[in-house]
């Protein structure tokens, strides 16, 4: 056993500076992000998609949710796309007849011209589930899996994303295992599946939410002697190393150490309430930055050398609807008006390091024609009243969003509510104010229209 690190601290933070000093030499070239929309202020999911195709280096994105309107903003933009089932139909979906109705109507519509990676089926499910979700998240991994095959969709694999709460402990990483209860009735044969499946184990390891001010360097990437592991003989320097090592541990203790690790989740937000002094633009930078460098680097971690990690990092924008504390709302690598909190690399004719003004991508019009689509922000409640008055009082022709019409799939409030508001919003002369529908409404010059449903103009 060496233990050469463990003995010579001053040799640690050499090793530990020289490893910082080679991959910030390493440009980013990609990284994923996480683009969540609890937020009233946030731009239309078109001009989002325009924006990390053409100013960002971002190659993939995953959203908490089936959104039609960011799933169609996405089609043709060769930006991969993870999307996520809701916990609660993961009992419904455990069904295979079932799962094959919901690609239909959720996948196929949109695919290929939407690149689809990932269909996340619910999110940290054994965290926040109740009984029937986490009894039924395995059958539902493999009913959504087997639709996607039986469809030909064999390019879209199927995970689901994990808090470190499946762990037993953490430190140091060889003591590590999943919580008793899981191992046996539910992570094992989730393993099964990935392994069958080819797809990853998806975890979100925030080494913010384990920190304390004595680990301040070590949460932080910074010059540090590091946590030695006697076990393995490992040194660690860092707390994200640490928490990957940890899981990959506890696989390994279940026979399913050859399974790929995704991280799903990590950040860290740039402000937080008075007195939260680890929440800096500058800590978010250089965390971040660290995060997306090793995910490509190879360099791996001290258990898994030379792994590369695909990586999702939280978030795309500053959310003002998060609720909680002020730091909820300022994990975002942009504002919404698309200026940089700060720069990790992602920026294209853009040095790291920076926190200025970023412009808005143009959508480019289509003939100078205007479409009225729902904000993103727009209940759900909301919509459906826009529909329920607009196939009423308002004159509209709905049978396009009716069981068999052109616009009926993918069925969902916010696409029928979409077809509605623009055929409204037409018949009364494209005036912005037929557009409005409570403040739900927006005017985009982009076509919103998909396969054989036609918005007209």
């Amino acid at each position: 056993m060496d233990t050469s690190t463990k003995k010579n601290p001053h040799l640690t933070l050499l090793i530990s500076a020289l490893l910082l000093l080679l991959l910030h030499i390493t440009a980013v070239t990609s990284i994923g992000v996480n683009y969540g929309t609890m937020g009233d202020n946030l731009p239309p999911p078109l001009q989002v998609a325009q924006f990390i195709k053409t100013r960002t280096t971002i190659d993939r994105v995953k959203i908490f949710d089936m959104n039609p309107d960011i799933i169609r903003a996405f089609a043709g933009t060769n930006i991969s796309l993870s999307v996520t089932i809701p916990n609660g139909l993961i009992p419904v979906l455990s069904n295979l007849t079932a799962a094959r109705q919901w690609v239909g109507s959720n996948i196929r519509p949109f695919y290929p011209s939407t690149r689809f990676e990932y269909i996340l089926v619910g999110s940290e499910v054994l965290h926040w589930g109740d009984a029937a979700m986490v009894n039924n998240l395995v059958p539902a991994m493999r009913s959504i899996h087997n639709a996607l095959v039986k469809s030909n969709f064999t390019a879209i694999k199927v995970t689901t994303p994990h808090s470190l709460g499946i762990l037993n402990s953490s430190r140091p990483p060889s003591s590590a295992s999943f919580q008793f209860g899981w191992q046996k009735y539910f992570l094992t044969p989730m393993l099964e599946f990935h392994r069958e499946a080819k797809s990853p184990f998806m975890v979100n390891p925030y080494p913010y939410f384990a920190w304390n001010p004595k680990d301040n360097n070590f949460a932080l990437f910074k010059p540090n002697p590091g946590l030695f592991d006697p076990a393995t003989g490992k040194n660690y320097t860092d707390a994200y190393d640490l928490l990957l090592d940890a899981v990959y541990v506890s696989m390994k203790k279940l026979g399913f150490g050859d399974v790929a690790i995704a991280v799903g989740e990590t950040g860290w937000p740039s402000a937080g309430d008075p007195g939260m002094w680890w929440c800096t633009v500058e800590n978010a930078r250089w965390h971040n930055l660290n995060v997306a460098r090793k995910a490509g680097s190879g360099v791996g971690t001290p258990l898994m050398p030379g792994r590369k990690f695909e990586t999702f990092v939280f978030s795309l924008f500053n959310e003002n609807l998060k609720p909680g504390a002020a730091d909820e709302r300022n994990f975002g690598l942009f504002r919404p008006d698309f200026s940089a909190v700060y720069d990790i690399g992602v920026m294209r004719q853009s040095q790291s390091g920076g926190g200025g003004t970023v412009a808005p991508a143009p959508v480019t019009p289509s003939s100078g024609k205007q479409w009225c689509v729902p904000k993103s922000g727009a209940t759900e409640a909301s919509l459906q009243a826009n529909i329920n008055w607009a196939c009423t009082d308002g004159g509209v022709d709905c049978s396009a969003i009716k069981a068999g019409g052109s616009c009926f799939n993918p069925n969902t409030v916010k696409s029928h509510a979409a077809y509605i508001m623009n055929a409204y919003y037409q018949a009364k002369g494209h005036q912005d104010f037929n557009c409005d529908f409570s403040g739900t409404g927006s005017v985009t010059t982009s076509d919103p229209s998909y396969g054989a449903c036609k918005y007209t103009a």
